[in-house]
């Protein structure tokens, strides 16, 4: 039985195909249509999800004339304000896909779209949906390590062109051959590791820190010569009780999904009372206490329906009318941008900088 429709719209992130899988999984969700100005570029996914051609747009209007519960959006992430204000005015609900917004006065946009139109808004980073990560935000709620003091993130991956929807690795002549042109490595379309992989670390780490935002930070940059955008940042993040470090990097050793890099990808969160290591893919995190000074493992199981992954939480939630999980949540998510957009700005000053916003 399809109870949601729902429609992809842009192909400009390799997202796009793994979000859609989840929809065509969702046993009571169907692939209303999908849109992008570029033919070739759905080209995979229809044929992946057996879209039929009346249902592959070219044009938004008419793939938001379907008339979706929900939209899912995948374009440059300078083009998310704009979108999302499309959609929202035809009365579609809207999962944009990390990262937020290009800058805080366009997640500010978007937010207010959807409120003036009574639709609603939802973050996706796909951490969030990590085992350990979620094990980690579980073990801070029930208190086992105390007040959370310092967030150290360390995460990329090879780059954002070595693969495709659900990971399908692409070779290095033809990383070289798409680098020129791709939007990934254009300031003006919101590229970087910074915009990409910073969002990740400030949204789950202020969830990690129960909202909490800090009063200043400090960032620089990195990037290859020949690049108008950065490779490679590191960030400080100025709390009243520490400092928390967060690193981004495109050209990571090895890709996490494969085989974890040195530095590892993920987490390491102190708290007053204890320690814990939560890196991505995992199955379990590491944990310090006061009790048990010893790190052990602590299992981290896969979570449960509706909440596995973006699409089925986002369709429950938003059908009977629940709250999002952590990170989804635009409040959420504001912080982290608010974090971002610091970030970028005080790369640019060469100094620490108060929080924006």
């Amino acid at each position: 039985m399809t109870r949601f429709r729902v429609v992809g719209i842009s192909f400009d992130h390799m997202h796009m195909g793994d979000l859609l899988r989840q929809v065509h999984d969702h046993p009571e969700a169907a692939i209303a249509g999908i849109f992008d100005p570029d033919p070739a570029r759905m080209a995979g996914a229809a044929a992946a999800f057996s879209i039929p051609p009346e249902r592959v747009f070219t044009d938004l209007d008419a793939c938001l004339a379907e008339r979706p519960d929900l939209a899912i959006l995948c374009s440059t992430t300078a083009d998310h304000a704009r979108l999302t204000e499309a959609i929202a005015a035809r009365g579609i609900n809207v999962l944009v896909e990390k990262p937020f917004a290009a800058s805080l006065a366009d997640a500010d946009r978007m937010i207010a779209a959807c409120a003036a139109a009574g639709v609603r808004l939802a973050v996706n980073w796909p951490l969030a949906w990590y085992p350990t990560h979620n094990m980690a935000r579980r073990l801070i709620v029930e208190g086992m390590i105390g007040e959370v003091c310092e967030i150290h993130f360390h995460d990329g991956n090879r780059g954002p062109l070595w693969h495709l929807a659900d990971k399908v690795a692409v070779t290095r002549d033809e990383v070289e051959r798409q680098k020129p042109g791709s939007w990934w490595y254009r300031a003006a379309a919101g590229g970087g590791a910074l915009l990409d992989y910073l969002g990740y670390g400030a949204t789950l780490g202020t969830w990690f820190m129960g909202g909490e935002a800090p009063t200043h930070v400090t960032s620089t940059t990195w990037g290859a010569p020949g690049l108008e955008v950065d490779e490679q940042s590191v960030t400080v993040l100025r709390y009243a009780r520490g400092l928390s470090v967060m690193q981004t990097r495109w050209g990571t050793f090895t890709d996490p999904w494969v085989t974890q890099p040195q530095p590892r990808c993920g987490f390491v969160i102190t708290g007053t009372e204890g320690t814990i290591a939560s890196w991505d893919y995992d199955d379990h995190v590491t944990v310090q206490t006061r009790a048990r000074p010893e790190a052990h493992a602590v299992p981290a199981p896969p979570l449960a329906a509706p909440d596995r992954g973006a699409v089925e939480h986002v369709l429950h939630a938003f059908a009977g009318g629940g709250a999002l999980h952590g990170p989804l949540d635009p409040a959420i998510a504001r912080t982290g941008q608010r974090i971002v957009d610091t970030a970028a700005a005080s790369a640019r000053a060469g100094r620490e900088l108060p929080l924006v916003g």
